[in-house]
């Protein structure tokens, strides 16, 4: 029994709006339409059906007094002070015809409450044939109904048998509805702005991007509360960086000056034979102290600023030159981004150099449409098996079934490419290339 209202729950989800705005339009807007249909339904049913009812045997009353008389006081005096009578008094015209058939049933129109209600009483007080125009002239009823040896015509008014100004009910009735709708939107807008701007503030702050300067807590109390909590939040963990980059620094500087030391003992000490291996180990010890402090600051204490896709890919190619290495760039889109540059760059290097290390021939393409910037890096190098991509991404992991195990490094280099991607809102992917290598997938908000 569940699984019926869990698939009819589905289709109506699928067809929803998505955003909380116009979700709260619609349960606004829903229960008024709904009321005010009700309350039409109602109207119609009972006031309009009520009052014709009434009006018709009025009518109906009138034309059966005339008939009465014209059957009491036969003649022509007769028939003139009942026809004076009818429009005087009645507001009634009407006329005698010769006794002819009374024409064909004409059609009738799509909403015959009036010709239901009025046939109804013409039957039930006068019972004698009858014939009906409510069609023609809208503002004119014509009835005609057989007696002995003539018809008797008779116009009246529709207004007199019918209703009408049951316009004025619906004109109300739609304008207080638009007048409720337009409030039901200012308000909704006006309580849904503040979550708009804290959703906009998290979102530029999770890009490592500022928030923006006129963000506060707005809107209704738990609306305050969450935007109260995301600035305490942010705060926190600004001030964790803070203190983590004050820490590596510190760290960095200390680690720094005793490596010096040992290479200025290792200068003075000993023949070069003797000291080259040692000062190669301090190289090496330098050249990993600053991939584990890069992995571990992750330049998340720089300001985002601009940066310049082309400038840094002229660099590019300039590098593959002297490392005998064919690249090809192609940009489509805008060049410039909003980023931490440094961090950016130092992304794009070791992404880039990567594929230098490993191929001789390296294609990028950076695509930069609808809000997001895709640089896509093929080589033709071994790759990576598609099972162990993902381990590539742990810190000081080295593949070295699939890379040069000769080469120097510490297997932070995508560890940190990943780390900066995601702090800018984006992420690092890997993929089998065209050219036969590895292709690096680096997607980011521009």
């Amino acid at each position: 029994m569940r699984r019926p209202w869990r698939r009819f729950w589905r289709i109506v989800s699928r067809y929803m709006p998505k955003q909380l705005y116009a979700r709260s339009l619609i349960i606004v807007i829903a229960p008024m339409l709904l009321l005010q249909s009700v309350i039409a339904f109602v109207f119609m049913e009972r006031h309009w059906q009520t009052v014709t009812q009434r009006l018709s045997q009025a009518v109906t009353r009138d034309i059966s007094a005339i008939i009465d008389m014209i059957e009491t006081y036969p003649g022509n005096d007769g028939y003139a002070q009942v026809i004076r009578i009818a429009q005087e008094r009645l507001a009634l015209k009407i006329d005698l015809l010769p006794p002819d058939p009374l024409p064909a049933p004409g059609p009738k129109p799509f909403f015959s409450i009036l010709d239901q209600t009025l046939g109804e009483e013409i039957t039930r007080q006068i019972n004698r044939p009858f014939w009906l125009d409510t069609v023609g002239n809208s503002n004119i009823i014509e009835i005609r109904i057989q007696l002995e040896n003539q018809v008797l015509r008779v116009f009246a008014r529709r207004s007199q048998a019918y209703a009408s100004n049951t316009h004025i009910f619906l004109l109300w009735m739609v304008g207080t509805s638009l007048v409720l709708i337009a409030i039901a939107v200012a308000f909704l807008r006006n309580q849904i702005r503040p979550i708009l701007q804290l959703a906009a503030a998290a979102d530029s702050f999770g890009k490592g991007r500022p928030t923006p300067s006129d963000f506060r807590p707005r809107g209704a109390e738990e609306i305050r509360r969450a935007g109260s909590a995301f600035l305490l939040m942010r705060e926190r963990i600004e001030r964790q960086i803070e203190q983590r980059t004050a820490m590596l620094t510190g760290v960095s500087h200390d680690l720094r000056t005793i490596l010096t030391r040992f290479k200025l003992q290792l200068a003075v000490a000993g023949s070069k034979e003797d000291i080259e291996a040692l000062n190669q180990d301090i190289e090496d010890m330098r050249s990993m102290l600053e991939g584990y402090l890069a992995f571990a600051r992750g330049e998340a204490a720089e300001d985002p600023g601009a940066f310049d896709l082309a400038a840094f890919f002229d660099r590019a190619v300039e590098e593959a030159g002297l490392r005998d290495c064919t690249l090809k760039v192609e940009t489509l889109g805008s060049t410039h981004l909003h980023a931490r540059p440094n961090a950016f760059s130092r992304l794009l290097n070791n992404v880039i150099g990567n594929a230098f290390r490993y191929a001789s021939n390296v294609e990028i393409t950076a695509r930069n449409t609808n809000g997001t910037l895709t640089i896509t890096v093929d080589d033709d190098g071994p790759g990576i098996p598609a099972d162990m991509r993902e381990d590539v991404f742990k810190p000081f992991v080295r593949l070295d079934e699939a890379r040069n195990q000769d080469e120097s490094g510490t297997g932070l280099g995508l560890s940190i490419a990943r780390d900066i991607a995601r702090s800018h809102g984006g992420d690092v992917t890997l993929d089998d290339s065209p050219l036969g290598g590895l292709r690096a997938v680096i997607r980011v908000p521009s």
